[in-house]
């Protein structure tokens, strides 16, 4: 009777310690990659001018913006000529002018500042055999800074001629965490949704 007793107070105990799991995905990029570089391209398209009256029909030739996440920074150049006052068209035969945008760059950057010794590998032997050493650190910061930057020119759609050139779109967006004697951090780790600024990382613990 005793070991049955022992058995359901077995079970009963397993069955209360069930639980769900939830199976997380592993995208390529980072929810923080990719603010930090659609943040970038909203600043770099800030005031965005044509060399065109306002109320003009313009249509964005989008064949030669090739980048990673270009549809988003596309919709930006779009949001920003709508706002500027400008009449977007669908097809190119609707427009009065047609604004040929490519990117320069649409990416993440990242650097690192170590005071003290950073990670390393170290080759032992002949067979290029290496060692993994840690970093030894009193003081480091890491910054990740989205960049972005565009340019094109605007030509008449009848005729294909110019009608001028804009000048480089540069926007960037950066936050920096800060690591003491490899143990305490602080700064931003992570970009906030719906954060326009992040503020000083002196400040955020």
């Amino acid at each position: 009777m005793v070991a049955v007793r022992t058995s359901i107070a077995a079970a009963l105990v397993l069955a209360l310690g069930a639980c769900a799991s939830v199976t997380e995905t592993n995208p390529s990029r980072t929810a923080t990659d990719m603010l930090l570089v659609n943040r970038a391209a909203e600043r770099a398209v800030e005031g965005l001018i044509l060399p065109v009256p306002q109320g003009a029909r313009i249509f964005v030739d989008e064949t030669y913006f090739q980048a990673e996440n270009a549809r988003y920074a596309l919709s930006a150049i779009r949001a920003a000529l709508s706002e500027a006052g400008y009449a977007l068209v669908r097809e190119r035969g609707e427009s009065d002018a047609v604004f040929e945008v490519r990117a320069t760059a649409l990416s993440l950057e990242q650097m690192r500042r170590v005071f003290g010794l950073p990670e390393m590998r170290v080759p032992i032997n002949e067979n290029f055999n290496v060692v993994s050493l840690p970093e030894l650190s009193i003081y480091s910061n890491r910054d990740r800074m989205g960049v972005a930057e565009f340019s094109g020119f605007i030509y008449d759609t009848r005729t294909g001629m110019p009608l001028g050139a804009v000048t480089p779109m540069i926007g960037q967006y950066k936050i920096r965490s800060h690591r003491a004697l490899m143990v305490l951090t602080w700064g931003q780790q992570l970009a906030q949704p719906g954060e326009r600024e992040p503020g000083s990382s002196w400040r955020e613990f």
